[in-house]
């Protein structure tokens, strides 16, 4: 994961590189990667994924972020990983069409699956359901955002997730209030420990970075550009 270092488990225990929050309060999660940090251009491609559905967007240079993200997991997750896409609300996702965190895992993987045959990574999308509808979280404190989610999260199959690791995608990571619930529901129902990865990362850089060579996606030509690394970093917590 980086220069000099075993492994982002040997990362992640290193106090001075984990951020304020997960010292105090350590996470269920192992480690949370992430493409890059939501601004400028990434942000206008999640938009018009999320808000004017272009999922083609995602079958591209999104689906390209979200794998390499989830790339950096590799030599510390098992062989075998459930992929689980942070779930919406029921009548959020029919109101939208599709979930975009289930869209990107299923673009990362259809990639991953090429590049990597030997890394198994199973796509369940029926494991972790939202059962309570939460407002947009964004403008929230972290604490309320933290109040908000609980009990927002259900298991329905313990018996596919107990002793298994999990991947779990989203698209944004903006206090890992998200991450927190859902990786704390799954580590109670059974899993033996979960990852996350997301394509965007909405708070400064608190961990250990390094940079990734991306294309990135011109959003008035809907063409792809030269790959650049000047904003594309892995974030560990």
């Amino acid at each position: 994961m980086h220069s000099g270092l075993e492994s982002a488990r040997f990362v992640a225990g290193l106090a001075a590189n984990e951020c304020i929050t997960c010292r105090l309060a350590p996470p269920d999660f192992s480690c949370a990667v992430s493409y890059a940090t939501y601004d400028d251009d990434l942000r206008e491609l999640l938009h018009l994924l999320k808000f004017n559905g272009m999922k083609k967007i995602a079958d591209s240079v999104l689906g390209d972020g979200m794998a390499a993200a989830i790339l950096q997991l590799e030599s510390v997750t098992a062989s075998e990983l459930l992929v689980i896409p942070v779930p919406l609300f029921a009548a959020r996702e029919r109101s939208r069409g599709f979930n975009q965190s289930q869209v990107l895992a299923r673009a990362a993987l259809t990639r991953l699956r090429k590049s990597r045959p030997a890394w198994r990574l199973e796509l369940r999308t029926n494991i972790l359901q939202r059962v309570k509808d939460t407002n947009p979280s964004f403008a929230m404190d972290p604490a309320t955002r933290r109040k908000s989610l609980k009990g927002a999260f259900r298991v329905d199959d313990a018996d596919a997730l107990r002793n298994r690791e999990v991947l779990l995608v989203d698209d944004i990571m903006t206090t890992g209030a998200t991450a927190r619930e859902c990786s704390r529901v799954l580590i109670r129902a059974g899993a033996a420990k979960v990852w996350v990865a997301t394509i965007a990362r909405a708070q400064a850089e608190t961990g250990i970075a390094r940079s990734l060579e991306v294309a990135t996606w011109d959003t008035k030509s809907a063409e792809l550009v030269e790959p650049r690394a000047d904003r594309r970093e892995t974030f560990l917590q």
